[in-house]
């Protein structure tokens, strides 16, 4: 297990799967981890009406990442971030496909939790899909 891929949201429950992920990394020589974000297609319209410029909504982006980054870099975990556009469940899902994860690390939920309740959770939909080793943090 050496190329993990971390799904991350800046949810509370993406901070428990980064620190799953820095846990399992310091048993495992010569880890790396590729951390996704998905910028959600379907609330792009709102997020521009919310969110203002392009600036402001790299701001944003870049704010929900940081604590990631923050533990990641503490731990002197080897990473990479990588931004990916669509709906966050199949976006994640198709990255994983196709590349060659070991291991695909989520928080059980995220930000949206309206979009969990109505459409089901991402982590259900990537658990379902990914053909590597899934592991759901709660």
């Amino acid at each position: 297990m050496k190329n993990i891929l971390l799904a991350s949201d800046g949810s509370e429950h993406a901070l428990r799967a980064t620190k799953k992920a820095i846990e399992l990394c310091s048993y495992i020589q010569k880890a790396t981890v590729t951390v996704v974000y998905v910028i959600n297609t379907t609330t792009a319209k709102t997020d521009v009406l919310l969110e203002g410029n392009v600036e402001e909504r790299e701001a944003m982006r870049k704010k929900r990442l940081s604590s990631t980054e923050a533990l990641l870099k503490e731990a002197n975990i080897p990473y990479e971030i990588r931004l990916l556009r669509g709906e966050p469940g199949p976006a994640i899902v198709e990255f994983a496909n196709a590349h060659p994860f070991d291991l695909v690390i989520v928080g059980s939920r995220g930000l949206n939790t309206l979009q969990e309740m109505v459409l089901g959770s991402v982590s259900h939909k990537v658990a379902k899909r990914v053909e590597a080793p899934v592991l759901i943090v709660k």
